[in-house]
């Protein structure tokens, strides 16, 4: 078993700062792979990217990673009751900034570029050593830095941009000899083409194939393939788009060029995440490996620990040191999260794809961290989607699930009343806290008064982690919780 290890956020400030001690500003612009893939030549499929009033609200994941020395910018203030919550866990949050005028469609740290009062606020932290980091480096995170005089404690947005594409993930793999699928990564037309005819040679064989956008997020840069006519159309798409990328640079010089990976799609167990920490010595520290669980084929959230061998965990742990020695020689120090997987036979892929930058993982560190799960726990990440036709206050929620929310950190001893031998309470509950730990609820009401609020209501998601005793507790707890949000919407 290999839980997130103990001392996260002091690692994590002296991985980018150098000391445990120096205070962070942290930003919660995800999907920052919409910003390094401008001027991206790629499928027009593949590559769009909409705005989303929910994922920009991610942000206050954020509130989650600092501490009471840090500070965080989020585009709204969290719930009274929701804040409430988390103090009442005993969790120290950090000091909150909160932007005028927050866009739904705008990251938050578009929205602090367009807020003086704001950016004069963080310049005033510069006195007391604090630095800028976020979920991942851009060029707009950069220009926040030199407006506020706070420096980056991060690399450059060119070396985050460059790590993180997935041309980059497959090549340092096959450098490193790492097992993969079998593969190609493109950077010209006539690797594209090259690659296009052997991956057609798949599909002829009864194969499928995966076609990925170097910067796609979310599931919005895959394509996954069983047909060598659909591949030969995105492939002429692809030429086209990379020429008329070609034609509209500035100088106009320059071959044309593509930025997408081809590969086999493999047979599979599960999938994992795991994280590890790179510092600006060059040291790195490998922090934890998670499940992901899909349903259908859809990702459904992570599970704490991975069902896994300590062979499996000591070959992921192994990689990761080797990845984080390569990423640190090519400027990189922060943290690093790598999509890897578990073949039918117990085998490992042990790189996926790499994202040097915060992951969902990252986020839920806190449970471990701030002891509301214990060592003999098992942890699921998952999130549920609401319908509702208003804003749905965070104590409303917490009476609807009552009972279900997680309502304290584990105790070394049982509590008082817990006087039966198998450590239940006579109220029948158990002595340690089980249930549902909220993680964000910016997202349950972000769409409310967007063009996707509608008479018939708007979607949220309600993020958290359920703690249990086992994999079968967790699965009445989610069982329960489904059930009660699924009364929602009410009329107001």
């Amino acid at each position: 078993m290999h839980l997130p290890s103990a001392g996260f956020g002091a690692r994590l400030k002296r991985a980018v700062t150098g000391s445990p001690d120096t205070p962070l500003v942290f930003l919660g612009n995800f999907e920052v792979e919409n910003h390094w893939a401008l001027g991206e030549p790629a499928l027009p499929r593949v590559a769009s990217h909409a705005g989303s009033a929910v994922v920009n609200r991610m942000d206050e994941f954020t509130l989650l990673l600092g501490g009471k020395d840090d500070h965080v910018v989020l585009k709204t203030a969290p719930d009274d009751g929701y804040r409430g919550y988390l103090e009442g866990l005993g969790l120290q949050l950090p000091t909150v900034h909160v932007v005028a005028g927050q866009d739904p469609q705008r990251t938050v740290s578009e929205d602090a570029l367009a807020d003086p009062a704001l950016l004069d606020a963080l310049a005033g932290l510069t006195a007391g050593g604090a630095r800028l980091t976020a979920h991942g480096i851009s060029a707009v995170e950069e220009e926040l830095a030199a407006r506020t005089g706070l420096p980056l404690g991060a690399p450059s947005a060119a070396v985050c941009k460059r790590v993180n594409s997935k041309v980059y993930s497959r090549r340092l793999a096959d450098e490193l000899g790492i097992r993969q699928a079998r593969g190609w990564a493109c950077e010209t037309l006539e690797e594209l083409a090259e690659a296009v005819a052997a991956a057609g040679e798949l599909l002829d064989a009864g194969r499928k194939v995966v076609l990925k956008d170097a910067f796609g997020v979310s599931g919005k840069g895959i394509v996954v393939l069983d047909s060598a006519a659909r591949l030969g159309r995105l492939h002429r798409m692809a030429v086209q788009q990379a020429e008329k990328a070609a034609r509209a640079a500035q100088d106009g010089a320059g071959a044309p060029r593509t930025a997408l990976v081809v590969e086999e799609w493999v047979a599979k167990r599960c999938d994992l995440n795991y994280q590890f920490t790179v510092g600006r010595d060059g040291s790195v520290h490998f922090d934890f490996v998670k499940e992901l669980l899909t349903e259908g084929g859809v990702h459904k959230g992570h599970r704490i620990p991975a069902r896994l061998s300590d062979r499996q965990v000591a070959e992921i742990a192994a990689t990761a040191l080797r990845l984080g020695e390569r990423l640190a020689a090519d400027g990189y120090y922060g943290v690093v999260g790598v999509d890897a997987m578990v073949d039918p036979d117990e085998g490992l892929y042990p790189v996926i794809e790499i994202n040097a930058r915060n992951n969902m993982s990252t986020y839920q560190n806190v449970v471990h961290e701030g002891g509301l799960a214990g060592p003999e726990d098992v942890a699921v990440a998952r999130h549920y989607p609401l319908r509702l036709t208003r804003p749905l206050p965070f104590a409303e929620l917490a009476e609807r699930l009552d009972g279900l929310l997680l309502d304290g950190p584990v105790r070394d001893e049982p509590a008082p009343d817990a006087t039966r031998p198998d450590g239940t309470r006579p109220d029948g509950r158990g002595a340690r806290p089980r249930g549902l730990f909220v993680n964000n609820y910016a997202t349950v009401n972000a769409a409310h008064g967007t063009a996707a609020d509608s008479p018939e209501g708007f979607e949220g998601r309600l993020y958290g982690v359920l703690v249990g005793a086992s994999d079968e507790e967790i699965a009445a707890l989610d069982t329960d919780i489904t059930r009660r949000l699924a009364a929602f919407p009410e009329r107001s």
